[in-house]
């Protein structure tokens, strides 16, 4: 089943060591909490090898929401609601895979990018910049799927590009949420939050299917 398929393969350099200590590290402590020495240690390399892949703290920052980007994005590429032939049931897949993968604490599902974000926006633009790069590339990969569904189902007034965004904003705020809520029940509160976006899903493409049924 694809929500258990690992994001990423083991890494196999100090490079790759460094980026998947750096995401383990930001979901659970944050970015200003997690350390140079923390993350050394954790990869098993040394600083000098931190500083000849990174030439500070804040470029790894930069490469975490780049590598997060082009991992996960891969990851939802590949899944299966790609080949479904509606597209309202292609964006209710998205919707759906999103949900099956909150388990666990939210450092389990938690975003690197919405994670980074909400610490640096104010002190880095080189990380608030990929990390914007990572959320909307996620919103820009769901827009064609929206965009035929609202074509589909005849729905106006809105734009794909506001919808795509729109999903991300919900599911970063559900990050959010879980964590306040504290291990235990994280991943159900998001669940419900994700969930009562797809009721949104079904509602705006179920009350225009029924207009249209009817003119």
């Amino acid at each position: 089943m694809i929500p258990n398929r690992p994001f990423r393969s083991p890494p196999q350099n100090a490079r790759g060591k460094l980026l998947e200590a750096g995401i383990k590290l930001v979901r659970a402590n944050g970015f200003a909490a997690t350390s140079v020495d923390q993350l050394c240690t954790d990869a098993g390399v040394t600083k000098g090898a931190f500083f000849h892949h990174f030439p500070s703290k804040e470029a790894l920052g930069v490469a975490l929401a780049d590598y997060w980007s082009e991992s996960t994005g891969a990851f939802f590429a590949d899944a299966p609601f790609h080949a479904l032939p509606d597209p309202v049931d292609r964006v209710l897949g998205y919707i759906d895979l999103r949900i099956a993968l909150l388990d666990g604490p939210p450092e389990a599902f938690s975003c690197v990018a919405g994670t980074m974000v909400q610490e640096a926006f104010g002190s880095s633009d080189a990380i608030r910049i990929a990390c914007e790069a990572s959320i909307l590339g996620n919103a820009r990969a769901l827009e064609d799927d929206i965009a035929a569904a609202l074509a589909a189902r005849g729905v106006e007034g809105v734009t794909a590009s506001s919808l795509a965004q729109f999903v991300q904003v919900v599911i970063q705020g559900a990050f959010v949420l879980a964590k306040s809520r504290g291990e235990r029940i994280a991943a159900d509160v998001a669940r419900e939050q994700l969930g009562h976006l797809r009721r949104y899903f079904e509602m705006l493409f179920k009350q225009e299917t029924s207009d249209a049924d009817e003119s």
